[in-house]
């Protein structure tokens, strides 16, 4: 039996903590797996996002303060000897520092580290900071997406083929199509309207801005339901007001029916000015619905050709013209099939399993 942790920067609802959680669902047979995050308190942790309730024995908090605190460090080295860690795998440049130099201090050299996105590489001190940590951690290396793959060997350098790309995955089994009219009701959603939908943080990086607006100028008969909570809730629904579009907008919070909220959809939308490879826009096309997205990032790998439209981010006017085309599209493919390819969580955590061992053997 072999034991390995995940550290994280932070454990509340978002798309990396979604995937190192699916992770440790689907270790392999003779592994266990812990997520460790950085931040937090499990107590707040666990109220405030019910979907850790059933990994709460396999989650640790090591309520890091903001700012360099050393002191992490020497707490990563007595949990992975405390636990006989043999692998870590670290998600973005924080957990990287701190828990790849804990892993070399502990003896640990089996370590993996995932990039889920390149663009925070573009500033010079992060970069070099990054570099600094890979020359002295030395782990093997991991994008989500070959766009990010290509983004981090440029940035930083590398050598091609030096960065192994394991696209994201979700739980298939999980995100599948239903039935509309249940979804809508158990969402309390309007039951005889077109209704796009977009999830995420309520952030401006997201673009709900630009959603909104593109609604105000769609038939009347077009619905808009958000899932997701932010800094933004508020100004978000004051352009609603302004627009007069308040009667047409749903704002459902952060909800944990979300095979249910994709369901009850006719197109979902996803307006970011960033975005990695999104976990998101796989979970809703698994549920048989067409997306419309913008094309940041690594959003068109993860985007069915045959159902899936990119639009320029920040562009209201081309945003209504696509979700108008699609809501009138007579498709008949699925884009379930295609997530089924391209993105099912068996075949990434299977894939991390792969590397975990492989590295191991030459470590």
């Amino acid at each position: 039996m072999s034991t390995y942790i995940q550290v994280v920067q932070h454990l509340k609802p978002g798309g990396i903590e979604t995937m190192a959680l699916d992770l440790c669902r689907m270790h392999k047979q003779g592994e266990t797996g812990y997520v460790v995050s950085l931040e937090g308190r499990r107590d707040e942790a666990l109220v405030n996002w019910p979907k850790l309730q059933p990994y709460a024995e396999r989650i640790i908090f090591l309520d890091k303060k903001p700012g360099w605190q050393p002191s992490i460090i020497k707490r990563l080295v007595d949990l992975m000897n405390f636990f006989a860690i043999s692998s870590v795998h670290t998600h973005h440049i924080g957990p990287l520092l701190y828990a790849g130099i804990a892993a070399r201090l502990a003896g640990i050299r089996n370590v993996i580290h995932t990039e889920h996105d390149a663009w925070h590489l573009q500033d010079d001190k992060r970069c070099r900071l990054q570099r600094w940590v890979l020359r002295l951690v030395k782990p093997a290396l991991v994008a989500d997406a070959k766009l990010v793959a290509r983004d981090m060997s440029a940035r930083l350098g590398l050598a091609d083929g030096r960065v192994h790309v394991i696209q994201n995955g979700i739980n298939t089994d999980r995100f599948r199509p239903g039935s509309k009219s249940q979804a809508r009701a158990q969402l309390q959603l309007p039951a005889n309207t077109l209704l796009v939908g977009s999830a995420g943080r309520l952030e401006l990086e997201k673009g709900h801005a630009v959603l909104i607006e593109a609604l105000a100028s769609m038939n009347p008969a077009v619905h808009l339901a958000i899932a997701g909570d932010g800094s933004q809730a508020k100004a978000l629904k004051a352009q609603c007001r302004a627009l007069g579009v308040e009667k047409r907008v749903h704002f459902l919070g952060s909800i944990d029916q979300m095979p249910a909220f994709y369901q009850a959809l006719d197109v979902f939308c996803l307006p970011s000015f960033n975005e990695g490879l999104s976990l998101v826009l796989l979970e809703a096309q698994a549920c048989g619905v067409p997306a419309v997205v913008t094309d940041v990032g690594a959003s068109h790998e993860a985007l069915c050709p045959a159902t899936g439209r990119l639009v320029a981010a920040g562009a209201p006017k081309q945003l209504a013209d696509s979700l108008t085309a699609t809501l009138a599209s007579t498709e008949q493919s699925c884009p379930r099939q295609f997530v089924r390819v391209a993105g099912d969580g068996k075949v990434m955590a299977t894939r991390y399993a792969t590397l975990r061992n492989s590295y191991a053997a030459v470590a």
